[in-house]
């Protein structure tokens, strides 16, 4: 018989419903992250008591990634998507009705649990959606669209709290929140059509950790070694900024020179793991980033800083996607959302532990220290993308006859 030939893709197909929601889901969380601290001390929160309420976007995510893979699985990635987003919308309605920092945290706390279930769900429609020769772009466009919203987000944030008050940026991201759910009603269920082929039992998440231990311990590592390293960066340069003597209002214009950086090459970056593969991308991005840190204490005026920062932010712009795209990769067909939701919890490991690690080896020695030590696990990562990241392309299924 003759083979049947693929029909020709394009990511413009999809680009409403699988990169709309992730921009308005990024302008949700950009416009109240930077003020959750505040709204906490407005309740009468110590200074202790409001880090920690703002910790808890990040802690919500890092507890709920595999119970976001059994959503996914159970709903499809459509029904999680919506969910997470009513679920977000009633996080949100309990912080701007907060009285007591208790219900502030519970609202902040509920933001991280919608984002898990969010994020999974997408990464997961993505990988079914898309052929695996433009899986890179697809997920580097993700993670890209992600970081524009984020980009946004304050900047609308700031103008309702001109007019309102604190609250207004909890507006702001209730109002993209229900722009998330309404263009996630267009996302196409496609999980349960991938596994309705599987025969035998069904994967569990101990399975899934036992039979890809080796995957996990080596391309895992590298994984969560990255997220160490974009945590970390984003703490250490306004403590260096403050060093140099650096003006907060100039420090925040470096910053965001960086992120503008930042969101200029992740398509560009998709394209060459796509054509060339993937390790031509992570390798150096992790260089990068742990050299640009490395460096970072050498710096000693405002010229030398903006040149590092610049580096450092384009560095984690080429790496964006990256840990998806691995991710999705490495995971297998039966058992995938399990898998993703394992891969995203080492993730959320690293980007959690990668400021407490800064802040623990500045204690003991110094900041330079810290940036020395943290910049060398991105050494470290580069090994072992280098070692254990295939150096071509994966290609795509043989034609069907």
């Amino acid at each position: 018989m003759t083979p049947m030939v693929e029909p020709s893709f394009s990511l413009r197909q999809i680009a409403l419903p699988a990169f709309g929601p992730s921009v308005l889901y990024g302008m949700a969380n950009g416009a109240i992250l930077p003020v959750v601290a505040f709204t906490a001390r407005d309740l009468d929160a110590s200074v202790a008591v409001a880090g920690l309420v703002a910790a808890l976007v990040g802690i919500g995510s890092l507890v709920s990634n595999v119970p976001a893979s059994f959503v996914t699985a159970r709903f499809g990635e459509r029904r999680a998507m919506v969910g997470a987003a009513v679920f977000a919308g009633i996080a949100l309605l309990l912080c701007i009705l907060a009285r007591h920092v208790a219900m502030l945290a519970a609202g902040v706390f509920m933001m991280g649990m919608a984002g898990s279930v969010f994020a999974l769900a997408r990464q997961s429609f993505l990988i079914e959606a898309v052929p695996i020769t433009q899986r890179a772009r697809a997920l580097s466009t993700l993670a890209g669209s992600m970081r524009i919203g984020v980009f946004v987000g304050p900047f609308a944030g700031a103008a309702m709290i001109h007019a309102m008050g604190l609250r207004g940026a909890y507006l702001v991201a209730l109002v993209a929140m229900v722009g998330v759910g309404t263009l996630a009603m267009a996302v196409p269920d496609l999980t349960h059509r991938a596994q309705a082929g599987d025969q035998g039992p069904r994967p569990t998440v101990a399975g899934i950790l036992r039979s890809h231990a080796g995957v996990f311990l080596t391309l895992g590592l590298g994984a969560t070694l990255v997220s160490v390293l974009r945590s970390s960066r984003q703490v250490v340069i306004p403590l260096w900024a403050e060093q140099l003597g650096i003006a907060p209002a100039t420090a925040a214009l470096i910053y965001g020179f960086a992120a503008a950086i930042d969101m200029t090459v992740f398509y560009p970056a998709g394209r060459i793991m796509d054509l060339h593969g993937r390790v031509w991308v992570a390798v150096p991005c992790a260089l990068l980033m742990g050299l640009a840190l490395m460096t970072m204490p050498l710096t000693t005026g405002l010229a030398s800083f903006v040149a590092v920062t610049l580096l450092l932010g384009f560095g984690n712009g080429i790496g964006s996607g990256i840990i998806m795209t691995l991710g999705a990769d490495a995971s297998p067909r039966s058992g995938r959302t399990q898998f993703l939701g394992i891969w995203r919890m080492l993730s959320d490991i690293g980007s959690s532990s990668g400021p407490v690690l800064l802040s623990a080896i500045t204690a003991v020695a110094s900041l330079a220290a810290g940036m020395v030590t943290i910049g060398a696990l991105g050494l470290v990562a580069a090994a072992v993308f280098w070692r254990w990241v295939p150096p071509k392309a994966p290609k795509p299924p043989a034609p069907r006859a």
